[in-house]
């Protein structure tokens, strides 16, 4: 899929509810931005054919955004179909879920080679909602393994494909030392996933991010926690749809909290200056930034288990985690009730 949008695309105008964004794809070390195309995916159908008639967007955009969706929801990348060992209800099941999913796939980029229409449009939804329950059974399955399969090595291949649509509790129960497939190397990626998750678990301390800020000055996180103020650290990257979407609701914060005790702190998952830069300045972002400039690399998703932007946390005035991934006027709202 990553060899196919190299081809296609060098940049792309997405479309949500409100606004047209242009966004620069980038696929840094072959990891894909499945976060700003599954943004797409979730906007009004009917909004999409109504800016497709003024805009004359491309059916690649269209195919590829949709099928990137397909390829989200089972939570892998193309897999390669392995024969069970004998008797294996649970490996069986489960390939049998990587089996349908690989239909799924190759019937998406055949849609991708034809014509642009309405029915094709209807198809890639149909197949991304597919894909979806196939991932829920997938889960399911892992959640409800039998006590022979948990002793077993087998689950730990499917527990890592499958690690980013899990959430803290489901990642914990999976991540049993007392299994057989715990130290299969297999795990070491879903280990250091939940580690993440935990470091961002209400109740718990900030952990220190280093970086740079606009200006190449190096700058800790501890620069701003723990100074009397609420803080709350917002990750997101000037390439990332949903994360403008979301940021005039975190202007509106800053602007109703910053004298009543409230700093932000953007931790920025792009890999170039300029972007960054542009879309700081664009979005009207008034408070401290600081990046790696390491995209999906970045520092902030193994120590705080970022796995989707944007995010975020909000920190009391000593620096204990009481909130995260606040959203809209929700964001607001917990905010508003902190202050008090």
């Amino acid at each position: 899929f990553v060899r196919i949008v190299d081809k296609k695309l060098k940049g792309v105008l997405l479309l949500n509810s409100y606004y047209l964004i242009p966004i620069v794809v980038n696929f840094p070390e072959s990891r894909l931005n499945v976060g700003v195309f599954s943004y797409f995916c979730k906007s009004n159908k009917l909004n999409y054919k109504q800016q497709r008639t003024n805009m004359n967007m491309k059916k690649t955009v269209m195919a590829l955004v949709l099928l990137c969706q397909v390829m989200m929801a089972c939570g892998q990348q193309k897999a390669k179909q392995t024969a069970p060992q004998g008797g294996d209800d649970f490996a069986t099941k489960m390939e049998n879920t990587i089996a349908q999913y690989n239909a799924l796939e190759s019937e998406a980029e055949q849609l991708l080679k034809g014509e642009e229409n309405d029915e094709t449009f209807d198809r890639l939804v149909a197949l991304g909602q597919i894909a979806d329950s196939l991932s829920k059974v997938q889960i399911d399955l892992l959640l409800n393994m039998p006590e022979e399969t948990r002793q077993s090595k087998t689950p730990a291949k499917y527990i890592q494909k499958l690690m980013y649509n899990l959430d803290y509790d489901q990642m914990k129960k999976l991540c049993d030392p007392t299994t057989g497939y715990y130290n299969e190397p297999e795990m070491e990626q879903p280990k250091k996933l939940l580690a993440g998750l935990e470091r961002r678990r209400p109740g718990q301390m900030f952990h220190e991010l280093t970086m740079k800020d606009l200006n190449g000055k190096d700058v800790k996180l501890s620069d701003y926690v723990g100074k009397g103020k609420y803080v709350l650290v917002d990750f997101w990257a000037s390439w990332c749809g949903p994360c403008r979407q979301e940021m005039p609701h975190v202007v509106a914060a800053y602007k109703q909290y910053k004298d009543k005790g409230l700093e932000i702190v953007g931790v920025s998952f792009d890999n170039k200056q300029d972007a960054w830069a542009g879309a700081v300045k664009s979005l009207g972002m008034e408070w401290p930034q600081m990046s790696d400039l390491k995209g999906w690399q970045c520092a902030a998703s193994e120590v705080y288990g970022v796995r989707s932007i944007p995010s975020n946390v909000l920190l009391d005035r000593e620096g204990k985690i009481v909130a995260v991934d606040l959203r809209g006027e929700n964001l607001l709202q917990v905010i508003g009730e902190h202050l008090k």
